[in-house]
């Protein structure tokens, strides 16, 4: 009877210590894109509305390995964007992402109350840019095939899920052993350059016309829309540059809450009472 007595009393206490590896994190702040509609890495009239959660583990007091969510929206206007106003071209895309990083702290968030830290790892993102026509009816660009994707020998159609490297890093403040608050920018590096539909040539516009119809060559290139506005250009001259890649970024607040904490009053990693915080 004894050893099974000792045997739970054992299980529960590693269990628990277990537990408390692990932390709640949750983002909320802004998603933002750079790309051939913003050369800018970021704008606030270009940014929206980005939140994410996910669970850390630790591996060390100074090294945590964090898998979560994220969603968000990016968008730009060639009216923003005082390089290429002519060509008068848009986009919004929603976007979902899946993470898996590693963190490292260059304090000991048990001993001080606040330490920068860095990040990065891989994700798998999912995005389906579209735009609105005059009349402001949504069409998903993926479909009308604007460079010639899917007609045009070695066009091929882009992928609207793919993976992407994040990394960056913030500060992050101690409440106690238990919270933490914190200050966060994520870039996330695209091997795509297409989140925007913009990447290479104007396809002729009769061939456009024939293969996808007048929709398609009305959304390609829009800057017969402006009241100085030309014509469509002739196929092969510049749309957009394929050397450079998008890319885009969250930055917000996060705030994490370890699990299974239910330790002392101060809520220690021990369970037994918190240290004295250094600054």
């Amino acid at each position: 009877m004894k050893p099974l007595i000792f045997l739970a009393v054992f299980s529960g206490f590693t269990l628990t210590s277990a537990a408390q590896k692990f932390h709640l994190n949750t983002f909320a702040g802004l998603s933002n894109y750079q790309g051939d509609l913003q050369d800018k890495r970021f704008t606030f009239n270009q940014s929206h509305l980005a939140v994410g959660a996910g669970l850390s583990y630790e591996l060390t007091e100074k090294f945590l390995i964090n898998g979560g969510i994220a969603f968000g929206k990016v968008s730009a206007d060639d009216k923003n964007n005082s390089r290429n106003t002519l060509r008068n071209l848009n986009f919004s895309s929603r976007l979902t992402e899946a993470h898996l990083t590693a963190e490292y702290y260059f304090r000991n968030l048990y001993d001080y109350s606040v330490s920068p830290y860095v990040f990065a790892g891989f994700a798998v993102y999912h995005f389906d840019p579209y735009t609105r026509d005059s009349i402001g009816n949504k069409y998903l660009l993926k479909d009308l095939s604007t460079e010639g994707q899917g007609f045009l020998q070695n066009k091929k159609y882009y992928n609207l899920t793919q993976l992407a490297i994040p990394f960056g890093g913030g500060v992050k403040f101690a409440l106690s052993n238990n919270v933490r608050l914190g200050v966060e920018f994520g870039m996330r590096k695209l091997f795509t350059d297409y989140l925007d539909d913009i990447s290479t040539d104007y396809v002729d516009e009769n061939l456009l016309l024939q293969n996808r119809g007048p929709k398609a060559v009305e959304l390609a290139y829009r800057g017969d829309e402006l009241k100085n506005g030309s014509t469509y250009p002739a196929g092969g001259s510049k749309r957009g540059g394929s050397t450079k890649k998008d890319w885009y970024y969250f930055t917000g607040l996060t705030a994490s809450f370890r699990i299974g904490s239910g330790g002392g009053a101060n809520g220690s990693k021990s369970g037994v009472g918190c240290p004295a915080k250094v600054y």
